[in-house]
């Protein structure tokens, strides 16, 4: 938490402005995280000043994905088990080692194959997504909840990750090529770019990123994280997780994708966002 944000007598009229607004807690959550508010004292202040807030459950755990306190090693996701090998807190990083069957990864690459065209990546400024030289991918996007593969790989995550299926994105699929990278970036929307607000009200903002690898690469390819001197090799089946509490770089969640260098790499993406995303 960071200790320069407390509760003003400023916020508290905001606060108070957007319940006479008819705004829900979660609703105000994510526009004061878009803003660069802290969780935890987000939270705080809208249960202490909200009506029936204290008993939201879309306010649990701080709003951020994660492991349940006291995860072992083998956690029950679901309908599979899955092995926590990295859970580090500071930045928010866990890799897991099983996430997905082999055939689960086949079967997604075929499924994804006939309709890649070229990655975009989001613009700020505008809310709209474009082509960008950063980003060297193909990809497309599954629905939430596009057929049994999808949704049982969805029902997985959320039992992980103790977060519900409705507050993430729909499954991206991402081929990289020889050569093909995506140089470092934050997955958070910049709540100081005028296009955010219009990103904002599908699902408010982004809270953590689960990146499964479908394939492992003949040579390259790996996730980097350039702040924080960590680097995760594409392994087929395994995962890595990252979350950002707020959108502001003291995260340490800066990451990329490395140039493939033989091979070709294949990885399914799910965003997870503060507030149910339609």
């Amino acid at each position: 938490m960071d200790s320069r944000q407390v509760i003003t007598p400023e916020l508290r009229e905001w606060l108070l402005a957007q319940v006479a607004a008819g705004h829900s807690a979660d609703r105000v959550l994510a526009s004061m995280q878009a803003s660069g508010w802290d969780a935890g004292v987000a939270v705080e202040a809208i249960r202490a000043l909200v009506p029936g807030a204290a008993d939201d459950p879309t306010l649990d755990a701080a709003t951020m994905p994660g492991l349940s306190e006291g995860a072992g090693h083998r956690i029950q996701a679901h309908d599979r088990e899955v092995d926590l090998v990295v859970d580090i807190q500071h930045p928010r990083i866990a890799v897991f080692r099983d996430l997905l069957s082999d055939a689960e990864c086949d079967a997604l690459i075929e499924l994804a194959r006939p309709r890649l065209s070229r990655s975009e990546t989001v613009v700020n400024r505008t809310g709209q997504s474009e082509v960008n030289a950063a980003r060297t991918s193909q990809g497309m996007f599954f629905s939430r909840g596009e057929g049994e593969l999808v949704s049982a790989i969805e029902a997985r995550i959320a039992a992980l990750l103790n977060w519900p299926v409705e507050r993430g994105e729909g499954l991206q699929v991402l081929r990289y090529g020889v050569g093909a990278e995506y140089r470092p970036h934050f997955d958070y929307f910049d709540p100081a770019q005028p296009g955010t607000q219009a990103i904002l009200k599908r699902g408010g903002q982004r809270v953590g990123t689960l990146l499964m690898y479908l394939n492992t690469p003949t040579s390259g390819g790996a996730t980097t994280f350039p702040d924080a001197g960590i680097e995760v090799r594409a392994l087929r089946g395994s995962a890595v997780f990252f979350a950002y509490g707020q959108p502001s770089p003291l995260t340490r969640t800066l990451h990329g994708g490395a140039p493939v260098l033989a091979g070709e790499k294949w990885v399914a993406t799910k965003w997870l966002r503060a507030s149910r995303f339609d």
